[in-house]
């Protein structure tokens, strides 16, 4: 058992995380039985500890800092929690616990081991289940849904899931025969002996789990539908049923419809079919290296992502997706990456992604995908994608689960993020030495908008504690903002990854907006500009200069707000920026004409999609561009 010693050290390294909770425990109510209920019940966590009588503070930096408290009366609050272990759950609890004192106060450690499988899901009996069982997801404590009571139960029950079940308002009718026959197809390929090859087609589907007799009738299951199921049949049973693969310029997603898409391809075919498609087409728009094996004369072109990565990844969006939310799942190819995102949070905890053992959602459609080769079902499949993306020379590939959303992200990277010009990236963002990590670190951030402690571990060796000091050290150096808190904690870049350094033969200059100056300019009304920073004249292109240092004193509206879309026009301008290069405060900037001017469609936000984005800033509309031109 861990001392509280070592359990407060950690808590102020890495704020409260999957396996401790602080607690201010006056008494034993809610709150504390919640967590010890969360602890008894996650999957593989082998339980959780609470430390009792603790308080805590964020400070300047945005990190929360813990400090013991004091127990006025410690011997109570352990008799309290273990008769209340005893009676309120639908198993007996007994959680380890004992008294420490630091700094002269009294605090409780509290371990609260795993429970057999064979008694879980433990749940609170007044309230039953699902609702009244909890899981312990990051560093919350969350309510258990259906599928998690599948989970909590799924090593007693393999069996169990709700691609079992049979769909309502759907008939054998239903079933296309060329799906059967690609599963016949791929089955005889990989293992022409297969007992199921030699059944009739009905007794085929009613094997591999997809049509299930009812009333002496077969009908098809949830698994049946999205593997075998016609086209019309999918669209009326489960209209959002699909998959969208949409290819988008640049790096960055666009509401813009017009400017955002390059392409997309909408499929709606029974799973079967849609997957080889799907593989072809993103395979079809990779760039292709040259590969020479050692004995050999000729080369030949390879994607340059393996296409048992590809492979991988639609399996894993198809198969661990949820069946019951109805949103498609989009495959959006970006420059430099390819981003996989499904419905239905990771049934496995994310810090364990890539280790062995599966958590399945839908364990009869994973094991028609494992019987045709498309996908693994031992939770390897994770693992031979950061493999063979590494072989290839890429980053491993990044995961997210999100719970709150119920979405899962696979990113998978297209190019080395260390090539030369990354070093040189690096080099203008800080002159002070970095690690290979924080580097990685560094580029990952600029590749994907932001980093977090998940990630720093899949693309690198760091563990959960390093990887949280490692994001420390740099948001400390300044090159990385905190953001969120708790199991919600991600950072960004404190500087615009999309702004390419100024190259001087004499000097190494800052981006625009980084210059420093040693007093700021004098806004309208004679007081500093909030937050100011020198933007050179010098710096912008020279009839831009030019057209400034015309421009001064005050202006009325029209051309103020001219001048506004010529600038947004040469380049996107954050707030601040605009503030500065037009000598005028930033919130009246912003009330007065930068908002109104974005609802009237003269400007638009660079991310529209986060209003609050630490790197917003404005961009001029085309249309209105050409009618401050005319």
């Amino acid at each position: 058992m861990r001392s509280a010693a070592e359990l407060l050290d950690e808590l102020n390294v890495l704020d409260e995380s999957v396996q401790i909770e602080a607690k201010k425990a006056r008494d034993i109510g809610k709150s504390v039985q919640q967590t010890v209920c969360a602890f008894a019940n996650e999957p593989g966590l082998g339980g959780g500890y609470l430390l009792l009588g603790v308080e805590w503070e964020r400070n300047e930096k945005g990190d929360l800092v813990y400090w013991p408290a004091g127990l006025a009366d410690p011997d109570k609050l352990q008799s309290d929690l273990a008769s209340q272990c005893a009676v309120m759950f639908n198993v007996v609890l007994r959680p380890e616990m004992q008294v420490e004192s630091i700094d002269g106060k009294a605090v409780i450690v509290v371990f609260v081991p795993e429970a057999d499988v064979a008694h879980k899901p433990i749940y609170f009996k007044a309230t039953g289940l699902p609702g009244g069982a909890y899981r312990r997801i990051g560093s919350a404590d969350h309510r258990c849904a259906d599928e998690d009571i599948w989970v909590l139960r799924g090593e007693s029950e393999p069996q169990s899931g709700p691609d079992k079940a049979i769909v309502q308002d759907a008939t054998r009718e239903d079933i296309d025969p060329q799906a059967i026959a690609e599963y016949r197809r791929l089955r005889a390929n990989l293992n022409p002996g297969a007992e199921e090859l030699a059944y009739g087609d009905d007794e085929l589907l009613e094997a591999v789990g997809a049509l299930r007799r009812a009333n002496d009738a077969l009908r098809p299951t949830v698994a049946g539908i999205v593997l075998f199921g016609k086209s019309l049949a999918l669209r009326r049973l489960m209209p959002a049923l699909r998959i969208d693969y949409i290819r988008v310029n640049g790096t960055q997603w666009l509401e813009d419809p017009d400017e955002r898409f390059a392409a997309t391809l909408d499929v709606r075919k029974p799973l079967l079919l849609a997957l080889r498609q799907l593989q072809s087409t993103i395979l079809d728009d990779l760039p292709r290296g040259f590969r020479l094996d050692e004995g050999e004369l000729q080369s030949r072109q390879e994607p340059i992502l393996p296409d048992k990565v590809i492979r991988e990844a639609l399996a894993n969006a198809t198969m661990h997706r949820s069946y019951q939310v109805n949103s498609p799942v989009q495959i959006i190819r970006y420059s430099n990456r390819i981003e996989v995102l499904n419905p239905g949070y990771s049934l496995k905890p994310a810090a364990d992604l890539g280790t062995p053992g599966s958590r399945l959602r839908n364990p009869t459609i994973a094991a028609v995908l494992h019987d045709l080769h498309w996908a693994e079902t031992k939770g390897t499949g994770i693992r031979v994608m950061r493999r063979l993306s590494t072989q290839a020379g890429l980053p491993p590939p990044e995961f997210n689960s999100a719970r709150e959303q119920n979405e899962f992200k696979a990113i998978l990277f297209l190019h080395n993020l260390l090539t030369e010009q990354d070093h040189q990236w690096l080099r203008y963002l800080t002159s002070e030495a970095l690690s290979g990590d924080e580097a990685k670190i560094l580029l990952y951030a600029r590749e994907t908008g932001a980093v977090d402690n998940t990630a720093c571990r899949d693309f690198s060796d760091l563990d959960t504690l390093t990887a949280s000091v490692t994001l420390r050290r740099l948001r400390d150096r300044g090159l990385l903002v905190k953001q969120g808190g708790g199991n919600r904690t991600y950072y960004t870049l404190l500087r615009d990854p999309s702004v390419e350094p100024i190259q001087h033969p004499e000097q190494t200059r800052l981006p625009l907006f980084e210059q420093e100056q040693s007093s700021p300019p004098t806004p309208e009304g004679g007081k500093p500009t909030e937050e100011g920073c020198n933007l050179e004249h010098a710096t912008l292109p020279p009839e831009l200069a030019t057209l400034l240092a015309e421009k001064t004193g005050r202006l009325d509206q029209k051309t103020l707000r001219q001048l506004i879309i010529r600038l947004c026009a040469w380049r996107p301008l954050t707030g601040e920026e605009l503030a500065t290069l037009l000598n005028k405060k930033r919130d009246y900037l912003r009330n007065k004409h930068l908002i109104p001017m974005v609802s009237e469609g003269q400007l638009k936000l660079r991310y529209p999609e986060s209003a609050k984005h630490p790197h917003q800033a404005y961009v001029a509309h085309q249309t209105a561009q050409e009618d401050e031109h005319e």
